[in-house]
């Protein structure tokens, strides 16, 4: 049994860091990053749409506040690939970084690398949905085929699943991990959907969730952050063997 303190994992879609103001306001993002204590961010719409679809946020500011991005872009002035960014403490080391085509009506992709943490390998998939159902449904069935060939790692996936209702939608990913809604964090001043969603697999406690709900947040982006505390769930079962020998 390890002391470290569980993973925290942050999703966020930044809309390009265009705030419920309509003000583009990079900075915003990057204090918001700054006070949620991640260890791993996995950000969607975080490059611009047009040209090479340059970066919106600063590697410097980034580096400033304890996270690095994974070398996912395909141009040399973008930080994701389909605007999917995954940050990571400095010191941990990500591996098999790889891009996933995702099929369906939009351009779609989905992200993820396996990450070194103080619990061991974690891997994380940074998806953004379709707008589509049927296309969430073929999108969702791709990256679990994609994940049933890797299979040695625990996974946690996370993002905007662009899915309105907590009922319907999400089944291919619910039968196979724990879903996980933390709020209505689409729109953040409204509270319209819980669009933004956390899936971890059978091998992870999820010990928290929640949203991150400030005057900060509600203005940086039309989505709140979401974040998962996640650990190993043989962690959690050798904290209740302690528990019941005592």
């Amino acid at each position: 049994m390890t002391d470290e303190p569980p993973v925290r994992l942050i999703s966020y879609n930044i809309r390009k860091a265009l705030g419920t103001d309509r003000r583009r306001d990079p900075m915003r993002i990057v204090r918001v990053l700054s006070h949620a204590n991640a260890d791993i961010v996995l950000l969607q719409e975080a490059d611009l749409r047009m040209g090479q679809r340059p970066a919106v946020l600063s590697l410097n500011a980034l580096e400033d506040i304890g996270l690095r991005p994974a070398a996912l872009a395909v141009t040399d002035v973008s930080m994701g690939w389909h605007g999917n960014v995954i940050l990571i403490r400095p010191e941990w080391a990500a591996d098999q970084i790889e891009r996933i085509v995702l099929p369906g009506f939009e351009p779609r992709g989905a992200v993820t690398a396996v990450i070194a943490t103080p619990h061991g390998p974690l891997r994380i998939i940074g998806v953004h949905l379709g707008l589509l159902r049927r296309s969430r449904l073929a999108q969702q069935r791709a990256i679990l085929d994609w994940i049933a060939e890797r299979t040695d790692v625990p996974t946690v996936m996370a993002g905007d699943l662009n899915e309105w209702t907590l009922h319907r939608g999400l089944g291919p990913f619910a039968k196979s991990h724990s879903l996980h809604a933390p709020g209505r964090s689409y729109h953040a001043r409204w509270r319209l959907a819980p669009l933004d969603r956390i899936a971890a697999d059978r091998r992870l406690d999820v010990l928290d969730t929640g949203m991150i709900d400030t005057v900060l947040t509600r203005a940086a982006s039309d989505h709140l952050p979401i974040y998962a505390d996640l650990a190993p769930q043989s962690l959690r079962d050798a904290a209740l063997a302690l528990t019941k020998k005592t």
